[in-house]
């Protein structure tokens, strides 16, 4: 990558236009700092526990007891975890943005939710949600954890955690690839850059501008895969970046609140 795109912890400001549209992807970087497990890290989830045997349908099909005992655990984890600034502060920023923010996580934890964002669109699922995995009933809040296996439906199908699984397509991506080809600025926040399709998304925003791009900003303890892509790359824990990203918040004149 272009070094010059890396900058300091301590100069980390987005400025922001009246008619800017704002795209913000999370991943697991921003949620490691309230203290739930990543994944990928050497340390992560996946380095103690196969995959294979927890997170694809085969694996529910083969052992739905196992798998389920699995989120249960990490349902229980995630119980007295709390959002930090950073969930806050992209909680602040919706609420001064309404419609012209979509906020995208790859983390399936609760963490913006508790923060006070409404409109999160969770792309690989939500941890505290279930749905059957037989009948059209819709995904529902469930904190139960049922350790000796997973519950039945009325239908008699089985009640499976509303998390996307290897091999299965991520929720809303016609919703996410929408807001990202109108955005005129992107933030991918905590963030490896190597989880596809989420790890493209900073190549996508933009496209369907007149200039065809928008402003692409990092944030997070490391530089990601993808860092070459962006304009800039702040380095720093997300807790203390993101509170500074965006100082001000133009609003847009009255008569043109209609055309949005």
């Amino acid at each position: 990558m272009n070094p010059s795109n890396v900058t300091s912890r301590h100069s980390t400001v987005i400025p922001l236009h009246p008619h800017d549209r704002v795209f913000i992807l999370t991943g697991a970087g921003i949620s490691a700092e309230s203290g739930i497990s990543t994944f990928r890290d050497p340390n992560g989830v996946w380095s103690k526990v196969d995959v294979e045997t927890v997170a694809t349908p085969e694996a529910w099909r083969r052992d739905s007891k196992h798998v389920w005992r699995f989120y249960a655990e990490r349902r229980k984890q995630a119980a007295d975890v709390r959002p930090n600034p950073a969930h806050y502060a992209l909680a602040r920023l919706e609420a001064e943005l309404g419609e012209r923010l979509m906020l995208c996580t790859q983390n399936i934890d609760p963490l913006h939710e508790r923060a006070g964002s409404r409109g999160v669109v969770h792309m690989h699922g939500e941890l505290m949600k279930s749905r059957c995995d037989r009948c059209e009933r819709p995904p529902f809040h469930d904190e139960r954890l049922y350790l000796e296996g997973p519950p039945r439906c009325e239908c008699g199908g089985r009640i499976r955690p509303h998390v996307c699984w290897f091999g299965e397509l991520p929720f809303e991506l016609d919703a996410v690839l929408e807001a990202l080809e109108i955005s005129t600025v992107f933030v991918s926040i905590g963030t490896s850059g190597t989880v596809a399709p989420a790890s493209h998304f900073v190549l996508w925003a933009g496209r369907g501008n007149p200039g065809g791009t928008a402003r692409k900003y990092y944030v997070g303890a490391e530089e990601p895969e993808n860092a070459m892509f962006f304009d800039e790359v702040f380095v720093g824990k997300a807790g203390e970046l993101v509170p500074t990203l965006f100082p001000a918040v133009p609003e847009l004149p009255k008569n043109e609140l209609q055309t949005l």
